[in-house]
Order: structure tokens, then C-alpha cells, then sequence
């Protein structure tokens, strides 16, 4: 089971996965799940609805909340931020990646959130405090980045996931290959715990 939620948040995250594979990511909420779990429909963010396909291999990873706390020396993160002050970013949500996904899209890379906004998966070298948030430096294979964290981030981590955490109502990401029909064969899933809204 956790060799397949690594190999599942691994293609997800993965910017390597991103650049070879042409992917449709679907960011929204679960309207309707099939009698069999064999597809469900979303709500897309944009307002669309889609049909998404389930397959044996489609992977599940839920979504769980963490706080600041949770911030360790040494952690792998990953911090979706947009450009703050000088050379420095602002963190727009946080990762805790599980100790054995370290190393999991290691680098900084633009990011589809919001415009002009950045990935950085690295390790957590120092945190600074100040009055107008933590200060976070994340070093990775040939580089490191300054990063504000503002003290409304959200901040989550990762657990296995199953087919019982598909509910209507529950906020999703999909992520899979777009058909001629519009549907979108999913080849991973995240969802979030007890209503948490996955902030990626």
C-alpha cells in the first residue's frame, strides 16, 4: 500500500512526469460517485463539470491537515509561492512530504497556481521568525530559496488514500488523460480528509 501512494503522489508531483506526459488536472469538489466506484463527476474550480474515470490502478492519496508546527529541520517540503520583496518568495501553501517520498520533485519550477508562481521541493534548512511571517530557507540539488510564510498559508501532508474517501461534496484533484469525449481517465487522485480543500 505505501509503495503504491508513493508511486501515486510521486506522478502527481513529479516535475519530470509533468514535462514527458501531456496531463489534464481537474481542481474541484465531487458531485456524483458511481454505484460500483468505477467513476465519479466533478465540479470543476472554472464551474465545468467532468466525468472522471476510475481505474484498478488509479491511485489515491488523501489530503490531511498539518500546521506550522509541523515545519522540521530538515523536513522535504514542497512551497508553492508567487514573487514577495527583492529576491525573496511568498509561500501560497506548504507540503510535508512523508519521510519516504524525500527527494520527490526535488528542484523549483514554475508552478500552474496563480500567476507567476513557483514549486520548490527541497529540505528545510533554517526558519526565521518575524512580524510579517516565518522566514524559510529550502535548499535542493543546485540551489536554494528564500521563502516568506505568511501565517494564513495553509499547510498540509499526505497519507494513503482509498475509494471510501470518495464522497460527493469532498474537494478533489484528479489528475489523468483527457478523452474525445471530454471525460478524463484518472491516473491519480487526491482528496481531502474530512473536508479539508487541497490548496495545490
Amino acid at each position: 500500500m505505501l509503495r503504491m501512494y508513493v508511486a501515486a503522489f510521486a506522478a502527481l508531483v513529479s516535475a519530470s512526469a509533468w514535462a514527458q506526459t501531456p496531463v489534464t488536472v481537474i481542481r474541484g469538489v465531487i458531485t456524483a460517485v458511481s454505484s460500483d466506484g468505477a467513476s465519479l463527476t466533478m465540479k470543476s474550480r472554472a464551474g465545468d463539470t467532468v466525468n472522471v474515470h476510475l481505474a484498478a490502478a488509479t491511485r489515491l492519496v488523501e489530503v490531511v491537515p498539518a500546521s506550522a508546527a509541523d515545519l522540521k529541520p530538515n523536513a522535504f517540503i514542497g512551497i508553492a509561492a508567487v514573487p514577495d520583496t527583492g529576491d525573496r518568495l511568498k509561500a501560497l501553501e506548504v507540503h510535508i512530504f512523508p519521510e519516504s517520498m524525500r527527494g520527490t520533485g526535488e528542484g523549483f519550477r514554475p508552478f500552474d497556481l496563480a500567476p507567476k508562481s513557483s514549486m520548490t521541493n527541497g529540505a528545510l534548512n533554517t526558519r526565521v521568525g518575524g512580524v510579517d511571517g516565518d522566514t524559510l530557507t529550502v535548499s535542493y540539488k543546485g540551489g536554494t530559496q528564500t521563502i516568506r510564510l505568511p501565517a494564513d498559508a495553509p499547510i498540509v501532508s499526505f497519507a494513503p488514500g482509498d475509494k471510501a474517501d470518495l464522497k460527493v461534496g469532498a474537494a478533489a484533484i484528479a489528475r489523468g488523460t483527457k478523452g474525445d469525449d471530454g471525460a478524463v481517465a484518472a491516473s491519480a487522485v487526491l482528496v481531502g480528509k474530512d473536508g479539508l480543500v487541497p490548496p495545490m
